[in-house]
């Protein structure tokens, strides 16, 4: 049967996938488009290639994280990113097929035209090879040789497997770290997938170069779950979106205490300068610095464990 072929680059579905992992929900097209600045062909198509190459799953117009391999890319680190294609690329049919024709004829082009015929794909020849070549040169199971050729790369998949063994080492540290500052109580009543990890991938950016504004995002979007959570468990009803929105949803139940609102608040203001693009007062969008990005995860983390204090019952704290 013939089978359809996804026209994408190796950069754009890296930048769906994230999207799919940084989303609350709903995580669609739509999202991508906005979370991305790609066009929605563009989106398309790489959600579509990350579907193909089993990161991620379709459920009617949603997409959803499929493979565990996902989340090792929410990282600035470049090589990280590349292991994670590489390992990915060992299992996806198009580009055995495509490097073993490459090996044999020498030339992209009859290696593409082979790679159609023997798979029965749809999908133009060019279209088919310039989306293999850009995950082969991504994930560098392909380097790039004087005269437009290519061989296969040099490095065996076993350092690449080493890579995302280190990233299993960091994001375990991370995960622990963001613990530890949770608390015990925080710790075991948030949700792991919602709250934790998103935590701990704010951390990992945190400490990266370039990585700030990526860590408020993440933080941010662990603060918005933990609110949803905390409004369930206190039987409050939530009709705003967003953490401000939130919040005073909270306050006019009067579910929360003025002080804990107000920390709350920054940490609302904080991420919608991250994220929301160019701000009218400024008209420009806004930088984030460093130590804000790493500050920003470790205020989530208290303001988290402080209103558990306080669901608790025990004496309030800030």
């Amino acid at each position: 049967m013939p089978r359809a072929f996804s026209q994408s680059t190796a950069e754009q579905m890296v930048a769906a996938v994230n999207a799919v992992i940084a989303a609350r929900s709903p995580r669609t097209v739509d999202f991508v488009v906005q979370f991305s600045d790609m066009s929605k062909n563009q989106a398309e198509q790489a959600l579509s290639l990350a579907v193909d190459m089993g990161m991620l799953a379709q459920d009617v117009d949603e997409y959803l994280p499929e493979s565990p391999l996902c989340r090792f890319l929410a990282t600035p680190d470049e090589r990280q990113k590349a292991a994670v294609v590489r390992v990915a690329l060992e299992s996806y049919e198009p580009f055995t097929v495509f490097r073993m024709r490459l090996a044999a004829t020498g030339d992209t082009s009859t290696a593409a035209q082979e790679t159609i015929a023997i798979l029965q794909l749809v999908g133009h020849k060019e279209d088919v090879k310039n989306t293999l070549l850009s995950l082969g040169t991504f994930s560098q199971a392909l380097t790039v040789l004087t005269g437009g050729k290519y061989q296969m790369g040099t490095d065996a998949l076993n350092n690449d497997l080493d890579v995302l063994a280190q990233a299993c080492t960091d994001r375990f540290a991370a995960e622990n770290r963001i613990r530890l500052q949770l608390e015990p109580d925080a710790a075991g009543l948030v949700s792991v997938d919602s709250v934790l990890v998103p935590l701990a991938h704010a951390l990992l950016y945190a400490i990266q170069e370039g990585g700030a504004r990526s860590a408020v995002v993440h933080a941010g979007n662990a603060v918005d779950s933990y609110l949803s959570e905390l409004a369930n468990r206190l039987g409050a009803t939530l009709a705003g979106t967003g953490i401000n929105q939130k919040l005073n949803d909270l306050r006019g139940q009067k579910q929360l205490p003025t002080k804990l609102l107000n920390v709350g608040y920054y940490l609302g203001h904080v991420r919608n300068a991250a994220d929301h693009g160019t701000d009218t007062d400024v008209n420009a969008a806004w930088n984030v610095r460093r130590s804000t990005g790493l500050e920003y995860v470790y205020v989530a983390c208290s303001f988290i464990a402080a209103v558990t204090t306080w669901e608790k019952g025990k004496p309030a704290e800030v």
